[in-house]
């Protein structure tokens, strides 16, 4: 068969949650071309940096088919259609099992729908084929967050951080998990200011940074 022109997919940024539980990631991009005879070995998702931060991509072989539903089930997501978004979504990770993207979405979907269990699960499976993929690393997360496992989620965070320490989204992610849920003061500042530095308009940040550092001094006064 001939090799069509590779194709890029985005997968939009969605099912970002409110603040005070963490931000949902710009998810990656993949490059899906038409199938050759034979499927070369699953490539490893690459992270480049760029004007806005950083693109991830990999290189995958499917046939128009899958590309075309994966298309549609991303739109079904930013529409809020989670039921037939993740229907669509577990055809396309059952034809190209490969695609991370797609299983990422599908974690994604799963945890906005309240289903932590299987959001857990796909995006164990994004990390089973792409071990250093810092969104699924970010959302995994989330999720652990949301389930109670916050030792696991600051696991998760940081395993985000140590592929792209610039992702702003695992550093006030990890922020808000540090100040909310596990009461470490000097992690929460760090990963604030981290933050803060890179997003510096964000102001509501700027708040959460002036109030930790006054509990701060007033626990430290004698």
């Amino acid at each position: 068969m001939t090799a069509h022109p590779e194709i890029r997919l985005i997968l939009p940024m969605i099912l970002a949650p409110a603040l005070v539980v963490g931000c949902a990631s710009h998810p990656d991009q993949a490059l899906l071309t038409e199938p050759e005879n034979v499927r070369p070995p699953v490539q490893e998702a690459r992270v480049a940096r760029d004007a806005g931060g950083f693109t991830i991509t990999q290189s995958l072989q499917v046939t128009s088919a899958v590309r075309s539903d994966y298309e549609s089930a991303v739109r079904m997501l930013e529409e809020a259609r989670y039921e037939p978004g993740i229907a669509l979504l577990l055809e396309v990770t059952e034809r190209a099992p490969e695609a991370t993207a797609a299983h990422i979405a599908l974690g994604m979907a799963y945890a906005r729908s309240g289903d932590l269990d299987k959001a857990e699960a796909s995006l164990n499976k994004a990390l089973e084929l792409n071990p250093h993929h810092p969104v699924a690393h970010n959302e995994l997360g989330l999720v652990q967050r949301r389930k109670g496992e916050f030792a696991q989620a600051r696991a998760s965070y940081e395993a985000a951080l140590e592929q792209f320490a610039d992702f702003h989204y695992a550093q006030k992610n990890l922020a808000i998990l540090c100040d909310l849920y596990i009461g470490d003061t000097a992690c929460a500042l760090e990963h604030y200011e981290a933050y803060s530095r890179m997003v510096p308009g964000d102001t509501e940040v700027v708040k959460w940074i002036a109030d930790l550092r006054n509990r701060k001094d007033r626990r430290e006064k004698p």
